[in-house]
């Protein structure tokens, strides 16, 4: 029988001849998490024998991220701004530049009047926004919208994982909204150019879904489209937060330059660059 450091070290140089980044650690997370105990816990088991049954397990995962599948679906979760959230290939994996938003969203809300207020999270994907705010502000009406029925199965799951009360609408964008208003929408479309996403790394392009990638020829088609319909779904003095594309920020610029916007205001993520916008409408 293997050990654990047996095991770990012939991981490591699978994942290396793989070329997956960070051999080492990726390692230590996959036989961790498959062990069912800290990654640092390892290391005071080093001369632990695994069994049959955990040795197929790490064995099965290693293969799994040996071909490029991203390590967050083959563990099934992830945390995500003081959330437990199920991922799978049905939805996009929620990024660290996401986490930031949320962040900014939260200071924002924290000095304001917040009962009784809608809050709208369109293209929502796996919950995380929309979710992550309903559990540090319960008071808000949180609705969370998707075009993708099986987004929308991972969000209810993760919203009863989160235990929040939450509504779910399924639709393209604003169409099930009609004849609503919100106080608050947040948006993190699918902004990829359709040349782009064919130069996107094997494990975003192979694994994760196109429909949550791709905005289209020209990335920006949902921005373009929030532009002209938003002001008819906003109360008066109503707020968007958005993320964009790093190379966006002119052509949305361009979009919200009209006089339905009050506020039009670019952001930058932890790596200064041009990641989020703020809007506010007359």
């Amino acid at each position: 029988m293997k050990t654990v450091l047996e095991i770990l070290t012939l991981s490591t140089d699978y994942l290396k001849h793989k070329k997956i980044e960070n051999p080492r650690r990726q390692a230590e997370e996959i036989i961790s998490d498959a062990l069912d105990i800290q990654r640092l816990q390892l290391y005071m088991e080093f001369d632990r024998p695994l069994t049959d049954e955990e040795l197929d397990l790490c064995r099965k995962r290693l293969a799994r991220r040996g071909k490029g599948e991203p390590a967050q679906y083959i563990r099934g979760e992830v945390q995500f701004y003081h959330c437990t959230l199920k991922v799978t290939p049905d939805v996009l994996i929620p990024r660290q530049e996401t986490e930031i938003l949320v962040d900014k969203v939260v200071k924002y809300l924290e000095k304001v009047p917040r009962e009784g207020k809608i809050l709208w999270d369109i293209c929502s994907g796996s919950g995380c926004i929309g979710i992550a705010l309903k559990k540090r502000f319960p008071e808000l009406e949180v609705t969370l919208s998707d075009i993708s029925s099986k987004a929308l199965d991972i969000a209810k799951e993760n919203a009863r994982l989160n235990q929040v009360d939450i509504d779910f609408q399924q639709g393209d964008f604003f169409e099930p909204f009609n004849g609503k208003r919100a106080d608050f929408i947040i948006c993190n479309p699918p902004y990829v150019t359709q040349e782009e996403y064919h130069n996107l790394q094997t494990e975003v392009k192979d694994y994760e879904p196109l429909i949550a990638l791709v905005g289209g020829e020209k990335g920006i088609e949902f921005y373009e489209r929030l532009a002209q319909e938003a002001p008819n779904f906003l109360q008066p003095g109503g707020k968007v937060w958005l993320e964009i594309g790093d190379k966006q920020k002119e052509a949305i610029n361009a979009l919200f330059a009209s006089p339905d916007w009050k506020t039009c205001r670019c952001e930058l993520d932890w790596s200064n660059r041009d990641r989020f916008f703020f809007l506010e409408i007359e």
